[in-house]
């Protein structure tokens, strides 16, 4: 059995530490995820907050039919579309600023490298089709399974593996574009 899914049993028999345990394993990668759609980390970071409330709110409703990161992703997902929906209508500007964290064993010029390759690659990225750079941030930065994938995007497997070629082609031909610039 999953791990995750045995989890929130415990927590549906009473144990709300299982409930942490499954917070702790997901928030910040949900986060990322729901990030990809609203570019705006403090509003991502509250959409997370929402979808495990849903979880708090309507125990029920996951029926053990999907993976429990799955499902929580599925959640994540409808409701960072919603905000969207939402800040669209209101005609909102945010502004975000992220850095990545680079370790202090590097050398100066690894870290410039770093940080030069992660541009080109952000770049690259939000030059791609809102699902492309979602099938991406899935199958690669989330390691999930095509069909884990299809579900979360409401497409079919075939239409992943489609996104995802079509991604790789567009980010090779985005970044050898760059490097020659």
């Amino acid at each position: 059995m999953d791990i995750d899914k045995s989890r929130y049993r415990r927590y549906l028999e009473g144990d709300k530490k299982a409930f942490d345990e499954i917070m702790d394993t997901h928030f910040d990668a949900l986060i990322f995820f729901i990030d990809r759609y609203v570019h705006d980390i403090h509003s991502a970071e509250d959409i997370a907050i929402e979808t495990f409330s849903e979880l708090i709110v309507h125990p029920k409703r996951y029926n053990f039919s999907v993976s429990l990161k799955t499902y929580i992703f599925m959640i994540g997902r409808c409701r960072a579309l919603n905000y969207l929906k939402k800040r669209n209508r209101q005609k909102t500007i945010s502004l975000t600023d992220i850095d990545s964290d680079l370790s202090d064993r590097q050398t100066i010029e690894e870290k410039l490298i770093l940080k030069e390759e992660l541009k080109l690659l952000s770049n690259a990225l939000s030059e791609l089709s809102e699902d492309m750079r979602a099938v991406v941030h899935l199958v690669y930065m989330e390691n999930m399974s095509y069909d884990d994938a299809a579900k979360i995007l409401k497409k079919n497997k075939k239409q992943v593996d489609n996104l995802l070629y079509r991604a790789k082609n567009t980010l090779r031909k985005l970044m050898t574009k760059e490097v020659k610039e």
